[in-house]
């Protein structure tokens, strides 16, 4: 991302993307994986060497621990969804905090500017 040198610019860049900021549906910080395992019935071809079933799984940070979860097939958009939310909030979080950084920085060169020190 190009931060502009002007302040009114990055605050109108900042602005937009704190307009952008309320999620239009529930955000879910893990990652979502497809794995591939065996099924609970000694009759099924995934003992007997055959190909395994596929299955989601939801992966987050509890308490410093990373857990898992089955997600069921008919919430697997969902949650996909809810991911991809959340990894859009934190890249447009991570633009929000270089472009407050960059409006900090460039004030005081704005304010010798306009006072007409250089």
């Amino acid at each position: 991302m190009r931060i502009p040198d002007h302040p009114t610019l990055i605050r109108r860049q900042l602005d937009s993307r704190l307009k952008q900021l309320a999620p239009d549906k529930p955000v879910l910080a893990a990652s979502l994986a497809l794995v591939r395992k065996r099924c609970g019935q000694p009759s099924c071809r995934c003992h007997q060497g055959g190909p395994l079933h596929p299955a989601h799984h939801l992966s987050f940070k509890e308490q410093g621990k990373t857990r898992t979860v089955y997600v069921p097939k008919d919430l697997v958009r969902e949650v996909q969804s809810w991911v991809a939310e959340y990894q859009r909030l934190k890249r447009l979080l991570a633009q929000i905090n270089q472009l407050s950084l960059a409006r900090v920085q460039t004030h005081s060169q704005h304010q010798k500017r306009k006072r007409g020190r250089r």
